[in-house]
């Protein structure tokens, strides 16, 4: 018999499940007078339970909510409802884990819903983890940094391989080594990653850097000008086949002018340029390396040409 209800929900779920064959959810309370002590909602059911009887979960992988959007969604929710349960899982008769949907859950306690409708499941820690990450990753558009941080936690402590973890996450081995592999970047790279500074692609190519000063130079550039993936790409390339450059002879060695026109034209033209004198009176040249037509066409735009 579906359970009739007029709670400050709203109409939501109601709304959808008005087919009188459909099993409406249950209190949790109600489900517990039958069952045994320390036992509550059966395990696949939707029943509605008090959220103040609902701990958040511990491997929760994202940290960082948008609070507009959740404001958004208290509106929704006490306009309509919540349409979609959350999931946990049960500890003790009147105590249950959140497993998934922790942005449903405080926006609900944002609306001042008192219960909301929840799948109750069964699950051990490894699986609480592997849930939640999947159903983050799938709804909640993890940064890359906060994906990483879950792949390598899931690697660490439910003792996967990365071949193992791909499949759980319906990515191959390649795709979650580059995740991996960011965690290695600088935590100013990092933090510039979790914050939106830069895309995965700019990461991806900053981790074919190997010195960590070059590493936050390349970084810099690409906040200070806006690069794109692809002149990041650029960048890097040049960096790497001019990690060496040749010496000045003895005895004209690059004064402190000089050396910095260098580095303020290196830093215009996004690869590095050289300062060439050919005598104590000042004469010389200028070179722009370039490392394909469409770097220099590259070049010759942001000279005017």
């Amino acid at each position: 018999m579906a359970l009739q209800r007029k709670t400050g929900l709203g109409k939501g779920l109601g709304a959808l499940l008005q087919n009188e064959d459909v099993q409406m959810p249950q209190r949790a309370e109600a489900n517990d007078a039958g069952a045994k002590e320390g036992s509550g909602g059966a395990a696949g059911s939707i029943n509605f339970i008090k959220i103040e009887q609902i701990a958040v979960n511990p491997f929760q992988p994202r940290t960082d909510f948008d609070e507009q959007a959740l404001r958004e969604l208290a509106d929704s929710i006490e306009t309509q409802g919540l349409i979609q349960p959350i999931t946990v899982r049960q500890r003790s008769k009147n105590e249950y884990q959140l497993i998934s949907g922790e942005r449903r859950l405080r926006a609900s306690k944002l609306a001042g819903i008192e219960e909301i409708p929840a799948y109750v499941r069964t699950a051990n820690d490894q699986q609480m983890l592997e849930m939640a990450l999947i159903e983050n990753i799938q709804r909640e558009n993890l940064n890359a940094i906060e994906v990483a941080l879950s792949f390598q936690r899931m690697i660490e402590e439910c003792n996967l391989k990365q071949e193992q973890l791909g499949e759980r996450v319906s990515k191959n081995r390649s795709t979650v080594t580059n995740y991996l592999r960011l965690l290695k970047l600088p935590p100013a790279i990092q933090a510039g990653i979790r914050d939106g500074e830069i895309s995965m692609g700019h990461a991806r190519a900053l981790i074919n850097v190997g010195e960590v000063d070059k590493q936050l130079f390349v970084f810099q550039e690409i906040v200070d000008k806006g690069l794109s993936v692809r002149m990041t790409e650029i960048l890097v390339r040049n960096i790497q086949q001019q990690s060496k450059p040749a010496k000045a002879p003895v005895g004209k060695q690059l004064d402190f002018q000089y050396q910095k026109i260098e580095d303020d034209l290196a830093s215009r033209f996004s690869t590095r340029v050289r300062v060439n004198l050919k005598n104590s009176k000042g004469k010389g040249a200028i070179e722009i390396p370039f490392d394909s037509e469409d770097d220099l066409s590259r070049i010759l735009e942001l000279l005017d040409w």
